[in-house]
């Protein structure tokens, strides 16, 4: 864990993702809801939160698949028009999970596609925090609802300040005095 105490980093990571055992595991058949032993065969699917798949790829024990959020059908409809796919629906946060499961994945074309999709929607979520109210927000992600809030609370002390508010703010060490020199 990257960020220990950031929660946003916790629920992340806490996202299901598919994996496909590599060895047999004995003692861990409660992951797998339809195995009638405690244990994983070979080559057995399972849903597991990404911090425990993580680490059971670490030792080698199963494959990570990618995630429908990243798969061919996203992919193509975020190329058509990437404003108007619901992001939020299919992965609260996309961009940290696609940065975190790339290596896992192998697919290295992860990196491009996320970058591809923040520039993509990038322009249109700061557009529409500062024309319209935040009805727009359920279709975003956490990163992209952490950047309209920012760019909305940034027009606000905008408009504040150029209707008449403090032009100036005196510095605080401005403040202090001196001591004189001897």
């Amino acid at each position: 864990m990257a960020h220990y105490y950031d929660i946003d980093d916790i629920l992340m990571e806490e996202q299901l993702v598919t994996v496909v055992f590599q060895k047999e595991a004995n003692g861990v058949g409660l992951l797998d809801p339809g195995a009638e032993t405690n244990r994983v065969e070979q080559g057995s699917k399972v849903e597991m939160p990404f911090w425990l798949a993580h680490e059971l790829h670490q030792r080698q024990a199963v494959s990570v698949n990618l995630p429908p959020c990243f798969n061919q059908k996203t992919r193509k409809e975020i190329q058509a028009d990437a404003a108007c796919v619901d992001l939020r629906n299919r992965c609260l946060y996309f961009y940290e999970l696609g940065c975190k499961i790339a290596p896992l994945v192998g697919d290295r074309t992860i990196g491009s596609f996320l970058l591809y999709t923040l520039t993509s929607r990038y322009k249109d979520v700061l557009s529409k925090s500062h024309t319209t109210v935040s009805r727009e927000a359920p279709k975003l992600t956490k990163e992209e609802t952490s950047l309209y809030e920012t760019a909305q609370s940034s027009m606000i002390a905008f408009k504040k300040w150029r209707m008449g508010g403090p032009r100036f703010q005196r510095a605080s060490i401005l403040g202090r005095k001196r001591k004189p020199v001897a």
